[in-house]
């Protein structure tokens, strides 16, 4: 924060790149899967094109799938993502020099500031919050709550100022978070909230059942995360300790978006079939994150990849690709890369990740009902006044037309017979 200067990162040797090379390919057509890999590995060995290795292992795995008349039209769009993703590396790092202005659109920010004024409606259309909520879900030992800790830090003023969120220091010990933690961003302010929450189940359909719960009813500062598969003793721990019953007198907060947590090293292991465990874990996350209750109309959650620090730059980039291939979102726009390094670049991703939340967030406000709005706000006394009113003057209406009908008025018509003698 102020007018420090900010000095661009720099990469070693191991991590240097470019995506300022030529991508082109000879026509796939022409060339059997053998010539191809060859080829493939050719270019690879030049060095002078990160893409080329990366494409070259994922080709590898592929085996005969490389013969298929699809496979010309896959490899460009591969190779297009991957440049993509490559490049948005060199552009943080371009970027980063106007930190600080990307640091105060997201410190000015209040609720209902992006909402996009479509189809006639205005800002007074929304049922705009107080404060925006963005929930963090994802497996235990991901990073959530250090992810907290970095977001917090980097709208701090105070460095040396404690960490706010708890760190699992051996996530196999146990399960890390287990009550929904709120924390304002920044400290003190009320424009929008981080909710950390305890690492997802193993089991796909217990953590749907508490996640709709969260998104239909809220979520509370506090508040223990029960599990059907806890044990009787951690159940009652968390049920009845005396202070921690204050959530019930927590307010809940209706989640305006999700941010969904993923260990990049996790998902690295699986890629190259390492383990059962990493392989069911991201089964997992796909499944979870695919469910409908996350998604705000068609926007799904943003992805964040931790631990990226433990990767190179080159894997890196392999896992934010199968992570948008396997989720369907798109790695270069909704999957960022925030490792554990405290540098311009990486507060330059947690900005970004930010307002990505923030914006969706506004966009996907619903619209306030008028009507209930209208009648929470006349009191009750004005509504039996209009009542009586009603009643009095359909009362006055069945004495009218009873008193007509008991009395029928004489006619009118009279004929003047001294007037007809005159005319004869």
């Amino acid at each position: 924060m102020g007018g420090e200067t900010i000095i661009p990162p720099t990469f070693t040797s191991e991590e240097e790149y470019s995506v300022d090379q030529d991508f082109s390919l000879p026509s796939l057509s022409s060339l059997n899967p053998t010539l191809l890999r060859d080829y493939l590995r050719m270019k690879a060995e030049d060095g002078k094109n990160e893409s080329d290795r990366l494409f070259l292992e994922e080709f590898d795995k592929m085996g005969p799938q490389s013969s298929s008349p699809d496979f010309e039209a896959y490899h460009k769009r591969r190779q297009k993502v991957y440049k993509e993703v490559l490049q948005s590396y060199d552009q943080l790092r371009v970027r980063s020099m106007s930190l600080n202005e990307a640091k105060y659109k997201v410190l000015s920010y209040f609720p209902g500031i992006w909402i996009e004024n479509v189809g006639g409606k205005k800002f007074s259309d929304y049922d705009v919050p107080k404060t925006t909520s963005l929930l963090l879900i994802g497996p235990k030992g991901c990073g959530k709550s250090s992810l907290v800790n970095k977001i917090s830090r980097v709208f701090e003023d105070d460095n040396f100022a404690p960490e706010r969120a708890q760190i699992s220091y051996n996530p196999s010990v146990g399960d890390g978070t287990y009550y929904l933690q709120g924390y304002m961003i920044p400290r003190g302010s009320a424009s929008f909230c981080l909710y950390d929450s305890r690492g997802l189940a193993d089991g796909t359909s217990e953590n749907i059942n508490v996640i709709q719960n969260w998104m239909n009813n809220g979520v509370r500062h506090g508040e223990p995360v029960i599990r059907k598969s806890d044990d009787s003793s951690l159940r009652r721990r968390m049920k009845f300790k005396p202070r921690e019953l204050g959530w019930k007198f927590c307010r809940p907060q209706m989640v305006n978006f999700v941010i969904f947590v993923v260990d990049a090293v996790s998902v690295l292991k699986s890629i190259e079939g390492h383990g059962v465990e990493d392989l069911l874990c991201l089964q997992m996350i796909n499944e979870v994150f695919k469910h409908p209750c996350l998604s705000f109309k068609d926007d799904k959650p943003v992805v964040v990849i931790t631990h990226g620090d433990l990767l190179s730059i080159a894997d890196r980039v392999r896992a934010r690709v199968y992570l948008g291939e396997l989720l369907g979102i798109p790695p270069a726009k909704q999957i960022f890369d925030i490792p554990e390094n405290h540098d311009p670049v990486t507060e330059l991703t947690i900005v970004d990740m930010l307002r990505y939340s923030l914006e969706h967030a506004d966009r996907n406000l619903p619209y306030k009902n008028w009507v209930m709005e209208n009648v929470r706000k006349v009191p009750l006394f004005s509504w039996l006044c209009v009542l009586a009113m009603l009643l009095g003057f359909a009362s006055g209406m069945a004495c009218m037309r009873y008193l007509h009908m008991r009395h029928p008025r004489k006619s009118e018509f009279k004929i003047v017979w001294h007037t007809i003698r005159h005319i004869w």
